[in-house]
């Protein structure tokens, strides 16, 4: 089993020294789901809801995400992000979320392209919400990453 990077060896959470590592060019995918009935879909699709285009909100919501991951998740360093692309399509039986973000750093930018897709996926379900409360969020997860001395890596 592989050592846990945010684990000090008297077994205290840290955050990960980066100093040492190389600056490289990073990039993570991620995506998610929002199920939902096919009257919410077309609701979301048809760019009539009550709050507005219910697609272009959330992937603003996910872009902003990925710029705040560091002051979301405790032990997450602060990155300048050169790049930052959420997508929201439309699928069957709900909404794909993808995000896709880039940086050239010393640490991996796994975690921004994560964040992105669940508070994309969160402002869908607080868009449509009235529609359907019993929408699903599911299948948020890595997509690929490239870059850092771990190399690449890409989901089966």
């Amino acid at each position: 089993m592989s050592r846990l990077t945010h684990i000090d060896a008297a077994g205290r959470a840290r955050m990960v020294d980066v100093s040492d590592k190389a600056v490289t060019g990073r990039e993570a995918t991620a995506e998610g789901f929002v199920r939902m009935s096919p009257v919410t879909l077309a609701l979301a699709t048809s760019g009539l809801g009550k709050k507005g285009d219910v697609r272009a909100v959330a992937e603003i919501a996910g872009v902003m995400a990925a710029k705040k991951t560091s002051d979301l998740i405790p032990l997450c360093h602060p990155l300048a992000l050169s790049k930052v692309e959420v997508s929201v399509e439309p699928a069957e039986g709900g909404m794909t979320v993808t995000a896709r973000v880039r940086t050239t750093g010393r640490t991996g930018v796994e975690m921004e392209a994560l964040t992105a897709v669940s508070v994309a996926c969160l402002t869908l379900y607080d868009m449509l919400k009235a529609a359907e409360k019993g929408m699903v969020i599911e299948a948020v997860r890595l997509l690929e990453k490239s870059g850092g001395a771990s190399g690449d890596w890409r989901a089966e």
